[in-house]
């Protein structure tokens, strides 16, 4: 007979299933990923902000991204990495973080989804709009399209977790490496159906409204270009934009990924693989793919070396 615990505040996460041999390889592995995530997204950032040139609408949205990767990551790397050195019976979390764990986790995915949006409007703007760009894409705007970006993707998740901790809990053992949603609601003895309902129309809705504007934008654009005559266009489209679909590709089939094992609990293992890959290969892709792309950040770096081979020598 199952025992049952009643809204406890302490709970067990199940982790990652390691053997005793690839314990180190695995949190050296997961270790080197977040420091390497932090640098670069730091560093992205910072760049952004401190060079003018940088004062874009393209730049200013793409700021986004890695600030949503920092926060992300710094909620859920930190604390897997101590919980693999653990044995599982010392895995133990309380109940308020696992909820933030779990709010961040979401809000981590949904708002990667809504800023790939924006940043296709604005390259949609940039090439098939190309003369009313500055008239449309002002700060006010980006200012908008950021504040429209976290505040729908806060009011989605909110409910989401608004739903989930509002039953009563009668188990305390999280079926997962880290805290989420579902694994959260599974916790409870009441009925889940509007749990069940409104995260599949949340994620049918971001899904939905996701794909449809990289169609709709990416379609225009597309147009545009086969259309037009003019080679500098056709160069700036196709740089801009296989950078922002490959990133969005990314991101899509990682999370397809994990929708897709959850239908195999047989394949737990490579769920939770997965879902800690949503994670770590996007957030340490995007700053290489914007950092080679653009042009602006290459001549930001480009003169940073060439002022430091002519400092002179004391």
């Amino acid at each position: 007979m199952e025992n049952y615990t009643y809204n406890s505040l302490t709970l067990q996460l199940e982790g990652l299933n390691v053997s005793k041999k690839w314990i180190y390889p695995v949190f050296l592995s997961i270790l080197f990923s977040y420091l390497f995530i932090m640098v670069t997204n730091v560093g992205i950032a910072a760049l952004v902000f401190i060079d003018k040139n940088l004062h874009q609408p393209m730049y200013l949205l793409f700021c986004n991204l890695p600030i949503n990767d920092i926060l992300g990551n710094s909620i859920l790397l930190p604390r897997l990495l101590v919980d693999i050195l653990l044995p599982p019976s010392e895995r133990l979390i309380s109940y308020y973080e696992c909820v933030v764990q779990a709010f961040t986790t979401h809000m981590f995915g949904t708002t990667s989804h809504t800023v790939l949006m924006i940043m296709a409007f604005d390259r949609y703007v940039a090439i098939c709009k190309p003369l009313h760009y500055t008239a449309i894409m002002t700060n006010k705007m980006v200012m908008k399209l950021t504040v429209s970006a976290w505040g729908v993707a806060f009011v989605l998740v909110g409910i989401l977790l608004g739903l989930t901790i509002r039953l009563n809990r009668c188990r305390s053992i999280i079926m997962n490496p880290y805290c989420d949603n579902a694994s959260l609601f599974k916790l409870s003895c009441d009925s889940v159906f509007i749990n069940n309902v409104y995260g599949i129309t949340f994620t049918v809705v971001l899904l939905t409204s996701s794909i449809g504007t990289m169609v709709l934008t990416y379609t225009n654009i597309t147009v545009v270009c086969l259309t037009s005559k003019n080679k500098s266009l056709n160069s700036k489209a196709l740089r801009t934009c296989s950078t922002h679909l490959v990133v969005y590709l990314i991101m899509v089939f990682n999370g397809m990924s994990i929708i897709t094992l959850h239908r195999f609990p047989h394949y737990s293992d490579y769920r939770k693989l997965c879902t800690i890959l949503f994670h770590i290969i996007p957030c340490s892709i995007n700053p290489i793919i914007y950092g080679v792309q653009s042009k602006e950040i290459k001549k930001f770096f480009s003169k940073s070396f060439k002022s430091k081979k002519t400092l002179p020598s004391f």
